[in-house]
């Protein structure tokens, strides 16, 4: 398998079929077993991977795309294999048996082994860019190389094997259509953890390998402990928690199809269980003995849980193949990854929220905008600027993925009019007053409804009644003031009443 999808430029079937038992499509026709007979014939296949590997080169192989059936039963006609016959090569048996585990070739003959006696475990064996040994049924076996490996095609013929070249392995991977990969990164666990305070995210599905899942119960205090026993490149999926009501849990068994129980036992232990509506009539006493369970969906249409993810390798990078369903949650890390500090972005007001934000929609994501940030000048409400169903566009604040929350500025896309004001410093002009405080008193400075307004402080007002200003203006009274200063960062304008009578402007109501 190349790098880029391809495949590698010299690939080979080999079998022990003779060409003329087979049919046009390559299908064995004959008499022979199509399984392994244990022994001359099996030994020839691994002798010929052997002789491959040494023609490009190659000492290590990785484990790619592990499958095991489930329950531990044979494919086909051989008997099953204990530990689907991976025990001997795996100190921990199945559970090393992962995604991107480096094996010797020796070792990758002996997973050959198994995969041609239907032992219950399958892979891919690769070397990216290089090699790859793939098992088919029926004891075909393809063989790809990035050299031509004439002495190992040599050496298989003469195992009494027949090795043929063909364009590409049929066990070759194929993408599907490529979703959002998210990695469970720091990133995804410190949003897991955040989500854990306010929803009911509790239940971890961990896919370590093709039909074969481990389930786990979240808890503030053991997350940790959980993800560092993951096994490799699993898939993860997160799910609301179980319902310690096992009767309610069993009314939600659907008319028919399709589902996965999964349930903890009263020592504390995950089990899970598919069946179809003819076994319906078992989950009761399979319970019998659960503290708390749920019921999902089979169904890919139907099964979309709360987060989903990929562990990705120790550099960060997501090497596992298999691809995420997709899902609101995979989209929505999608969309915000997409997005950075300081981008313009387009999107309809969906709500307005009298003393809070504004929020947009920005491809089936609300953005917000905060009151300050929708205007540069003061705005009674933040329907005074934009209306639900307005299409507009604003910067990026900031994008948060782990409180999966984006910050947008209409005002960003504006020049600030207020230094333009700064020439008026030191001048005297009649405001209209707009707010009385307990400090002081604000007043308008411009002559438009949405002008900049300045305050007035208590001991600006003059004589009359310095701490009781009320008593001597009121909201809507002209007022001279003098400018003292205008401060655009601090959005604050200082204005004086008292310097504007002692340079000669009359008082109110005079």
């Amino acid at each position: 398998m190349l790098e880029d999808g391809g495949v590698l430029p010299y690939v080979y079937r080999i079998t022990k079929y003779a060409p003329a038992d087979r049919d046009e499509h390559g299908h064995y026709t004959g008499p022979e077993d199509t399984v392994s007979d244990h022994g001359q014939v099996e030994g020839a296949y691994l002798q010929a991977i052997e002789a491959f590997a040494s023609d490009t080169g190659i000492e290590r192989l990785a484990v790619r795309e592990p499958h095991l059936s489930v329950p531990c039963v044979s494919f086909g006609l051989e008997s099953p294999m204990d530990g689907f016959g991976l025990n001997a090569f795996f100190p921990t048996g199945p559970d090393g048996f992962h995604d991107g585990a480096e094996v010797s070739v020796g070792t990758a003959m002996g997973l050959v082994r198994v995969m041609l006696r239907d032992g219950g475990a399958w892979c891919r064996l690769e070397v990216e860019d290089t090699f790859a040994v793939h098992v088919g049924w029926d004891q075909y076996m393809y063989i790809g190389s990035s050299r031509p490996c004439e002495t190992a095609v040599a050496r298989t013929r003469a195992l009494g094997l027949f090795p043929e070249r063909t364009d590409a392995s049929p066990y070759d991977f194929e993408a599907e259509d490529e979703g959002p990969q998210r990695p469970a990164d720091d990133e995804f666990w410190a949003h897991l953890r955040w989500s854990m305070q306010w929803s009911n995210s509790r239940i971890l599905e961990e896919q370590y390998a093709h039909n074969s899942t481990r389930w786990h119960r979240l808890a503030p205090d053991n997350i940790d402990t959980v993800r560092a026993g993951l096994a490799p490149r699993a898939r993860l999926a997160v799910w609301p928690d179980l319902s310690s009501d096992i009767d309610a849990v069993l009314t939600t068994l659907p008319a028919e199809g399709y589902v996965e129980c999964v349930w903890q036992d009263r020592d504390g232990r995950m089990h899970s269980a598919s069946a179809d509506e003819d076994e319906f009539p078992e989950l009761p006493a399979r319970l019998s003995d659960a503290s708390a369970a749920m019921i999902l969906p089979m169904y890919a249409d139907e099964r979309v849980p709360l987060l989903a993810a990929v562990l990705p390798d120790s550099d960060g990078m997501v090497r596992a193949r298999w691809e995420i369903d997709p899902t609101p949650s995979t989209r929505k890390w999608a969309l915000l990854k997409s997005l950075h500090r300081g981008a313009i972005v387009t999107g309809r007001v969906t709500r307005i929220a009298d003393f809070w934000v504004t929020f947009v929609d920005i491809g089936d994501f609300e953005a917000v905008i905060n009151i300050p940030e929708l205007s540069w000048r003061p705005i009674n409400h933040p329907s005074d600027v934009v209306a639900v169903g307005q299409e507009i566009s604003a910067e990026i604040l900031d994008v948060d993925p782990i409180r999966e929350r984006v910050s947008l500025s209409l005002k960003a896309l504006h020049e600030d009019p207020m230094p333009l004001l700064a020439g008026l410093i030191g001048q005297t002009i009649v405001g209209r007053v707009t707010k009385l405080v307990p400090f002081g008193v604000f007043v308008r400075i411009e002559e438009k409804e949405n002008g900049f307004e300045g305050l007035v402080h208590n001991t600006e007002l003059g004589d009359g009644h310095p701490d009781h200003p009320q008593l001597a203006v009121h909201v809507g009274d002209a007022l001279p003031v003098k400018i003292l200063d205008i401060d655009p960062a601090q959005r604050r304008i200082t204005l004086s009443h008292r310097q504007a009578i002692s340079a000669g402007q009359d008082k109110p109501g005079s």
